[in-house]
């Protein structure tokens, strides 16, 4: 089921979103109460929670995360589907037919149904079955869940039902060691200096970073050239 999913809904889990390489002290107790989480699918146990709810504002690692729980259940020999709400919209409520009969769905950015009385009521029901099921939920959103606009109070009452954590943002200093570390695991040296300047000249999300960061390395192995300042300038088009 769980590649049958993700071929459908054309879902790739990125190789470097994992656990290990979620570098956040100030987050370290949320992350930690959503791997007991996902350790409970190995234990059958009654009334336990079934939904894990992870918030916070745009740039704290929620996609990071929910990929890497997806990549942990497998480990854990359980099967796991990543989704994302934003990729869900542009397809039919169909799509969801079935993933109650998967181990742990993970679900991004739901405030994007936010107001889609289709696809809330669509989510709702895929809970309700999930549960019928055993199985669990992990869901993302960008605020709490009384918050996020769903316009179905069943949902919102689902939602409720189960843990909850905030995710805080990040400091300068833990998304300078993020991408050093993103950096190492390409081969590449990102020195502190290369580093504060992405940081201090380009937009501060650690999606925006990542993604400078993908371009770097390309353009490194494409000229055979270290990432250096004038580097950077020339790839990214920063004057």
């Amino acid at each position: 089921m769980k590649n049958s999913a993700q071929l459908v809904l054309s879902v790739q889990l990125p190789d470097d979103e994992i656990f290990d390489n979620y570098l956040s002290k100030s987050n370290c107790a949320a992350v930690s109460q959503l791997g007991l989480f996902l350790d409970n699918t190995q234990q059958e146990q009654i009334n336990k929670p079934r939904c894990f709810y992870l918030f916070g504002l745009s740039g704290v690692g929620k996609s990071h995360l929910l990929h890497a729980s997806s990549a942990y259940v497998a480990k854990l020999n359980k099967t796991s589907v990543c989704l994302s709400c934003a990729e869900l919209l542009t397809l039919s409520v169909d799509v969801l037919d079935g993933l109650e009969q998967i181990n742990v769905i993970c679900l991004d950015d739901i405030q994007l149904l936010a107001g889609n009385k289709i696809w809330e009521q669509a989510v709702f029901d895929l809970y309700n079955r999930v549960l019928e099921q055993n199985n669990y939920l992990v869901v993302s959103g960008d605020q709490s869940v009384n918050q996020l606009g769903l316009t179905l109070p069943d949902l919102v009452s689902r939602l409720s039902w189960g843990l909850t954590e905030q995710l805080k943002p990040l400091s300068d200093g833990e998304k300078i060691t993020a991408l050093q570390f993103r950096a190492s695991k390409r081969g590449l040296i990102l020195s502190d200096d290369a580093a504060n300047f992405l940081l201090n000249r380009l937009s501060r999300d650690m999606a925006s970073l990542i993604a400078s960061l993908d371009a770097l390395d390309k353009a490194s192995i494409r000229e055979q050239r270290k990432i250096t300042i004038p580097f950077i300038k020339d790839v990214l088009n920063i004057t």
